[in-house]
């Protein structure tokens, strides 16, 4: 990221599905479980844009 965090996401194919794990360098303006839930919303997102096309 443009401060020098790191984030890291993994695709694994799991049968039919894919299992999608990421892990991240928090920032410290903002609490932990609030940046979680923006990232968890990212991938929610990812998921409906990929189940849909």
């Amino acid at each position: 990221m443009d401060d020098g965090r790191t984030a890291e996401i993994t695709f694994t194919p799991q049968g039919d599905q894919t299992h999608i794990r990421e892990s991240f360098v928090p920032e410290n303006q903002n609490p932990e479980q609030i940046q979680r839930d923006g990232w968890q919303a990212i991938l929610d997102n990812f998921k409906k844009y990929t189940e849909a096309n």
